[in-house]
């Protein structure tokens, strides 16, 4: 039986990780994709590059992966968290990530992308032009996909655990995010995305006697504390309310 954990959104925080791969290995799952923003985030970074060596994993960029090692003197010195990941991550972690891809084809089946198949910035499932995220009507999704046919498409980005069944029979899934169940931007208009909880998520995808594909959805309790004292190191009380609560910052 083909089973993979569908991994997205761990942001730094390996004592997630590490409660989510404990988690899908006590399902017999040692097959793992992972859907990018990795190592962006105030709490252990190069801990966690070290963690994902150990793993056989089918890893793709996201687009804070990308900030990283695009990040100019300038980035760098006006974000006191960009400071720490950089002064944090090797030089074979740094190599590691400007390596992924930015998106990957497993199998004919099953395709994934960080955000939508040519922008790891958009939102592929959701519309959070309100404030949250709502979802998005089937052409919209169908648009975005850009004439990306695969039966399966996986992407992260929005933090929401999703399954979405389209018009063309096509499935979506975003697993949610490992690392962080919260988060509020301004880009490109103000918008939090929220699971209320704060317990790490991801998906499992398993191939069963009749050869679909199923889906199911995992919230996995880790110490939360240790992440929270981390972020709290750097000074990030946002990051704090994120991990500890599950809700933006307007909740």
């Amino acid at each position: 039986m083909q089973t993979y954990a569908i991994l997205s959104d761990i942001h730094s925080n390996v004592y997630a990780l590490r409660a989510v791969v404990e988690h899908a290995k006590r399902l017999g799952i040692n097959q793992f994709i992972n859907l990018g923003d990795i190592l962006y985030g105030p709490i252990a970074p190069q801990q966690t590059f070290q963690y994902l060596q150990s793993l056989n994993t089918i890893t793709i960029c996201g687009n804070q992966d990308r900030q990283i090692f695009q990040a100019t003197q300038n980035d760098i010195d006006a974000n006191p968290t960009m400071q720490f990941i950089w002064q944090q991550l090797s030089q074979q972690a740094m190599a590691w990530m400007q390596a992924l891809p930015f998106d990957y084809q497993i199998s004919d089946d099953i395709y994934v992308c960080h955000g939508t198949p040519s922008d790891d910035l958009e939102y592929l499932l959701e519309d959070a032009s309100h404030g949250h995220a709502q979802l998005r009507d089937d052409q919209s999704i169908l648009d975005r996909l850009d004439g990306q046919t695969s039966a399966i498409i996986l992407c992260g980005h929005t933090h929401t655990p999703r399954c979405v069944t389209l018009s063309t029979g096509q499935v979506v899934i975003n697993p949610g995010s490992v690392g962080m169940p919260a988060y509020t931007d301004d880009e490109p208009f103000l918008h939090s995305m929220e699971n209320y909880s704060p317990h790490a998520r991801y998906a499992t995808l398993t191939l069963n006697a009749e050869q679909q594909w199923d889906v199911a959805f995992h919230c996995v309790d880790y110490d939360v504390a240790s992440a929270v004292e981390q972020a709290l190191c750097r000074e990030r009380n946002d990051w704090a309310h994120f991990l500890t609560t599950g809700r933006g910052l307007s909740s």
